[in-house]
């Protein structure tokens, strides 16, 4: 009796344990889409979804990241409007879901317009196999963009 006591003990408490364990990445994690020869995955709000995304961009020829200029610290943005061209051509046309876009991109030179707010900004990226690239787009505080405007 005094085993079979233990042995559910043991077992409650490993239960719990997986209950009570940090998520690992793929369970914050978004599902990966393909859109024409380009599969991508975008998201990152929340810690563990930071975490996860961080952790998975080294499986992904290009990582793009959108921030903006904050006092007193730089904040993540969701909603960027993502446009990738080859030669003229729109190979990914996308809106972030977070702070994260991951792209399988085939090897070759791209043009990447990221908007945010009406405001964009342009870099030119030359994607290759076996190379993962990280590409920060910042964009300046409302106050300062607003005081541009001006």
């Amino acid at each position: 009796m005094k085993i079979r006591a233990k042995a559910l003990v043991t077992v409650f408490v490993v239960t719990s344990l997986a209950y009570l364990s940090p998520a690992t990445g793929a369970e914050v994690m978004p599902a990966e889409v393909t859109q024409g020869k380009v599969s991508y995955v975008t998201g990152g709000i929340g810690a563990d979804a930071v975490t996860a995304f961080k952790q998975a961009a080294a499986k992904y020829p290009l990582e793009l990241l959108f921030a903006q200029k904050a006092i007193p610290n730089d904040v993540y943005l969701a909603g960027v409007k993502v446009i990738v061209r080859q030669s003229g051509k729109v190979v990914l046309d996308a809106e972030s879901g977070g702070p994260f876009l991951l792209a399988n991109l085939p090897s070759g030179n791209y043009q990447i317009e990221a908007t945010s707010e009406g405001v964009t900004r342009q870099q030119a990226v030359e994607v290759r196999a076996g190379v993962h690239q990280r590409v920060v787009f910042v964009w300046d505080a409302p106050e300062a963009a607003a005081a541009a405007k001006k």
